[in-house]
């Protein structure tokens, strides 16, 4: 990442809470990903809080892309939307079991006059 004009936060960027084993090994960021975040995120949350000013263009399209998501260009935009989805948004809860049950019939719900239709059609 030294062809970007984006500035090195003053610290690595952790995020203990929401990753207490790091970004790369919570599964949902890649080796590189985390690279920017622990590289780039104290300056992109610096930026995002209003703590810091920008700088350069680069900066200032950052904040532009914090209030329009869908105009991220640069890697380190869309890395920087991703966490914050996955650090402040809702996480997804997918259970094995549904709310309602099918209506499955089996043979033992048949009398014996239907369960004779059934096996001739």
């Amino acid at each position: 990442m030294s062809d970007t004009l984006f500035r090195h936060g003053k610290k690595r960027f952790y995020d203990n809470t929401k990753f207490p084993r790091g970004f790369a090994k919570s599964g949902d960021f890649t080796l590189g990903e985390e690279e920017i975040l622990t590289l780039y995120g104290d300056t992109m949350q610096g930026l995002e809080s209003g703590l810091l000013e920008p700088e350069n263009a680069e900066e200032k399209h950052f904040v532009k892309v914090l209030a329009n998501p869908g105009k991220a260009k640069s890697k380190l935009e869309r890395v920087w939307l991703k966490y914050v989805q996955l650090a402040r948004g809702r996480k997804r809860f997918h259970t094995l079991n549904g709310r309602t049950k099918p209506d499955i019939i089996g043979v033992d719900d048949y009398s014996d006059e239907e369960a004779s239709l059934v096996e001739e059609d």
